[in-house]
């Protein structure tokens, strides 16, 4: 198991955890949440031994081999393929010791290392090491032709994926996943989702992908005020959790300001008195050693919205055999050709469609965006466009087209050089840009600020046909959540591509496949394009996973691309039901005094009530003239009685708060 004992950690003058106890067992399957900066990577690199903690351990068996994504790819002019089977660093190091040993003279002893080393490739799966690579980068959407490509001749996205093969690669008993999703298209996410259901070993996944991690986690640990805290279950149930925490943090807030008063009450009316003095000071201590229980942060949820579409012309856009691709550009930038990639499209769009493009990775999805978006003209056929039709078009790459050396103020400004500087500022406001930050170059930005100034600058322009190539990249839950929200109360026509199924389940009510250089309706929902996906794409050869090997040899999924998932580890269930009997026996124990508790503050409120009404009255002058004599006296030994009552009451509260305070203890 990975245990985090007393774990502190700083990144320069900021706190990133306190004082951290967790215990992960073998088998789990974890998802990593928390705030931008809140430190996922950071604890991804103690546990890689690339940070050590300020204070405390952490501590999992030696032997347990680790794989991870590396975050920088050579240009090498290395295969693909050989890369990718370079994860497998113990595979790689016996053959390297077998060319050695077969390049030196025969002898005895060393005809005998060769047998050795022989049977050490056999249990490493040395004979399936060629088709299990290739297996696992036709998951993750290469061809059979891109593997034997140079590593060099990949673009950073798919560079990434060929990091992520290594480790898939690689067989370990822990594996560290760092937004995996990001560089993939929704199919290869499909895969990789099934690949890792079945992995046997313990999984860490930090994403912002909240379908992704419904599927595969088994346990939540949130990093919030610079603590770990575990759920048990996947997102949606953490999220559930949080919700019913947030209530009951919300009670405990208002009782403890409850408790507060009564115990401030106390001393201000008996500090000064030689009798209750010590009574007085004892309460003090207890105010003093009361913990503060911190306001709710729920914390200030990001949100926009679209714009009213300022003209709505039907329809939009009308298509009409029109073949979609690319110019063939020779050395001197002359045309000699085309490059066809969907052919005889047949397609119009209508007011207030909310369409999802499907498709494999390759298939054409962006070339047909970018061909209704006009970046890219008609190869053949014609394209109508609607008087009065305003596009906001999302590139896959919007971030990068940026002026990385100006700021959010002065991108808004570039369209729109006739507003008031303040209507900007106000509106780039409503985006989290405040501040000095709405005039500084955005270069230091991070990806997920970036996509918010993308996003920000198509909202201003009040587009009625939003165009969006995969808009959620470098977008953390929240602003993922705020996009989902406002697309799904737009007003014009949407076309998304995705790889976030959340957005596209919540935002589009039609489908359209792109294969096999056709665009066709696709009659179904998401889970029947996985059944597709699988039975048609994955199905041909290339959904046989790597078989899994002996005990402690390797950690490679079993074969089948739909096998359940794999059991939870017998120690996580005993601790589970462990953990919910130490809550029930808890719980009993804390029960009565918590229904004592109640009923004294009851009685101190009503109290408490009568007092200020009876000190009230005893404030008007008129209740001293003889006339009211027998009511003063009245009056007077009511506040006698309800002051030593309230003191009696107060002390007995007391009691009961130390008695539950050392049961929780």
């Amino acid at each position: 198991m990975i245990r985090f004992i007393n774990v502190s950690l700083m990144r320069g003058t900021k706190p990133l955890l306190e004082g951290v106890d967790l215990t992960l067992n073998p088998g789990d399957k974890i998802g990593l949440i928390g705030a931008n900066g809140a430190g996922k990577s950071s604890l991804f690199a103690m546990l890689r031994g690339e940070l050590h903690p300020d204070q405390g351990e952490i501590d999992f068996p030696a032997k347990w081999r680790m794989a991870y994504v590396a975050q920088e790819t050579p240009p090498l002019e290395r295969a693909a393929l050989d890369y990718a089977i370079d994860g497998d660093v113990n595979l790689r190091k016996l053959q390297s010791e077998l060319e050695r040993l077969e390049s030196e003279p025969d002898t005895t002893d060393n005809g005998i290392a060769i047998g050795e080393i022989y049977s050490a490739l056999a249990d490493a799966d040395a004979y399936t090491v060629q088709s299990r690579g290739e297996q696992l980068l036709l998951g993750l959407g290469f061809s059979m032709e891109q593997m034997q490509q140079p590593v060099a001749s990949f673009s950073g996205g798919w560079r990434m994926r060929l990091n992520l093969a290594q480790a898939l690669m690689c067989p370990s008993e822990l594996l560290l996943l760092d937004e995996p999703t990001n560089h993939l298209d929704l199919d290869a996410i499909i895969w990789l989702e099934d690949w890792l259901k079945r992995y046997p070993g313990t999984l860490i996944i930090i994403s912002h992908d909240r379908d992704f991690l419904d599927e595969i986690v088994n346990v939540i640990v949130h990093i919030d005020e610079r603590k770990l805290k575990r759920y048990s279950g996947n997102y949606s149930g953490f999220e559930r959790q949080r919700a019913a925490q947030m209530i009951l943090a919300a009670g405990a807030l208002e009782k403890q300001m409850r408790q507060r008063a009564h115990l401030e009450s106390f001393v201000n009316r008996f500090k000064a008195q030689a009798s209750k003095a010590r009574q007085a000071q004892s309460r003090m201590k207890a105010l003093a050693k009361m913990e503060e229980l911190a306001p709710l942060r729920a914390a200030a949820e990001f949100s926009f919205e679209f714009r009213e579409p300022l003209s709505a012309p039907n329809p939009l856009l009308v298509m009409e055999n029109v073949n979609a691709g690319y110019p063939i550009l020779d050395g001197h930038g002359d045309k000699v050709g085309d490059k066809t990639i969907v052919s005889n499209i047949k397609f119009s769009l209508q007011i207030g469609q909310r369409i999802g493009l499907l498709g494999v990775n390759g298939a054409g999805k962006s070339t047909l965006i970018k061909t209704i978006a006009g970046e890219l003209e008609p190869l053949t056929g014609d394209a109508t466009i609607g008087k009065g039709l305003s596009i906001g078009y999302f590139a896959q790459h919007q971030v990068e087209m940026l002026r990385h050396d100006e700021s959010p103020l002065w991108h808004l400004a570039k369209i729109a050089p006739t507003v008031r500087e303040q209507e900007l500022r106000n509106f780039l406001g409503g985006f989290n840009f405040p501040g000095t930050m709405v005039t500084s170059p955005i270069r230091p930005f991070s990806g997920g600020e970036k996509a918010r100034l993308a996003l920000a600058l198509i909202v201003w322009q009040r587009p009625n046909l939003l165009l969006l190539d995969e808009p959620t990249n470098h977008l953390d839950l929240e602003t993922r959540e705020a996009l989902t929200m406002a697309l799904a109360q737009f007003e014009g026509t949407l076309v998304v591509v995705s790889h976030d199924r959340h957005l596209l389940r919540a935002t589009t009510d039609q489908f359209i496949i792109v294969a096999d250089g056709r665009l066709q309706p696709f009659d179904g929902d998401l889970d029947d394009y996985k059944d597709w996906l699988f039975q048609t794409k994955l199905g041909k050869g290339t959904s046989v996973l790597p078989a899994a090997g002996k005990e402690n040899k390797t950690s490679y999924p079993a074969a089948s691309p739909i096998a359940p998932a794999a059991a939870p580890a017998v120690s996580a269930k005993d601790q589970k039901r462990q953990d919910a009997e130490q809550r029930q026996r808890l719980a009993t124990l804390k029960k009565p005094i918590e229904n004592k508790l109640k009923r004294l503050e009851e009685q101190i409120a009503k109290r408490t009530e009568q007092k200020t009404e009876v000190d009230a009255k005893l404030a008007q002058p008129a209740i001293y003239e003889a006339a009211n004599k027998a009511k003063l006296k009245t009056l007077l030994a009511d506040q006698s009685f309800y002051t030593k009552d309230l003191a009696q009451l107060e002390a007995e509260w007391m009691e009961l708060q130390e008695q539950l305070e050392a049961v929780a203890a």
